[in-house]
């Protein structure tokens, strides 16, 4: 029986696609991995097979994979080399292992650049560093949670203003449930050598995004451009570290590096995320929520703590 691997089921990204797989593929065919027991055993109270793995030790990934047809490699939360070593051990393992193909949750126009965004850096190099491997893949290029920018705004309803550096640029916004629901398709698809782009349903601007939210939840938050060191000035003022090596407070609205969101921002303005399309309905056969329909629910739709002890 063919085995579908799932990486990090025990994270907030991870578990989603574990819960549609369990729709999607048949039990007995999954294999659910988490860097912990405790992170595993929902799951195996389900009677579906579960690995340890850590991403910084090679072995446990090799006996994790052995005999799996694909794997899930949700990209990891850290930036710079630690990520980039992080994934490398995942494909490696996979090469050793005798996997076929990996499903990687990458950014949207990761291989251009021109693209400022540093945490697309990371992802070009994952790209590439698959693209010359034997492996089969398929990307899944994801556009900005609109999850974390619901959460910005509530955090700035006091104040009333919420400002950042992206000005009029345009983005698609997605919920990181349906970039989920997207990787257990795609895990459970028959697509070969794919770069899909994950799309929400529109693109807005974050005037327009904030607009949607003051209709929904009657705040009158006002949206504000700043310049990029404005921006660097703003985070380091709400204790956020400069890069995913620093110290994250808990239960920040704002669970990145700065360095990563003003980058990203850059990236927005500069036109580089207007990546537009019809993948995700092609892959899933479903519309993806719209920002004014998170915005109804929004207590379900928060960015929530980072996840990761694989660091």
């Amino acid at each position: 029986m063919e085995k579908y691997v799932f990486t990090g089921v025990d994270g907030n990204f991870g578990r989603k696609s574990a819960e549609i797989a369990l729709q999607l593929l048949d039990k007995a065919q999954l294999v659910f991995t988490a860097p912990t027991e405790k992170g595993l055993v929902e799951y195996q109270q389900q009677g579906i097979t579960t690995k340890v793995t850590d991403f910084n030790n090679p072995d446990s990934l090799v006996k994790a994979f052995s005999g799996a047809k694909k794997v899930l490699l949700i990209s990891m939360p850290f930036v710079g080399e630690k990520r980039r070593q992080a994934h490398k051990n995942v494909i490696d393992a996979c090469l050793a292992s005798g996997v076929e193909q990996i499903v990687y949750t990458s950014l949207v126009n990761a291989s251009d650049p021109t693209n400022p965004s540093i945490e697309k850096l990371d992802h070009a190099w994952t790209e590439s560093y698959i693209e010359n491997t034997d492996l089969d893949y398929i990307f899944l290029r994801n556009s900005q949670y609109a999850e974390a920018m619901i959460s910005n705004y509530f955090a700035m309803v006091e104040n009333g203003i919420l400002a950042n550096n992206q000005a009029d640029g345009k983005m698609a916004y997605i919920s990181r449930q349906d970039c989920a629901i997207a990787a257990a398709y795609a895990m459970a698809s028959k697509l070969k050598h794919s770069i899909l782009n994950i799309n929400g349903p529109e693109l807005l601007t974050i005037s327009d995004f904030v607009q949607i939210g003051n209709e929904i939840s009657g705040h009158d938050v006002k949206y504000q451009v700043v310049s990029d060191e404005q921006d660097y000035a703003i985070f380091d003022k709400m204790g956020v570290p400069r890069t995913t090596d620093g110290d994250f407070k808990k239960d920040s609205s704002a669970p990145f590096s700065s360095d990563g969101m003003v980058t990203f921002g850059k990236a927005i303005r500069e036109g580089k995320m207007e990546t537009f399309s019809d993948d995700y309905y092609k892959l899933t056969g479903q519309k993806a929520r719209t920002v004014r329909t998170m915005f109804e629910d929004s207590a379900k739709y928060q960015i929530g703590a980072r996840h990761s002890v694989d660091a």
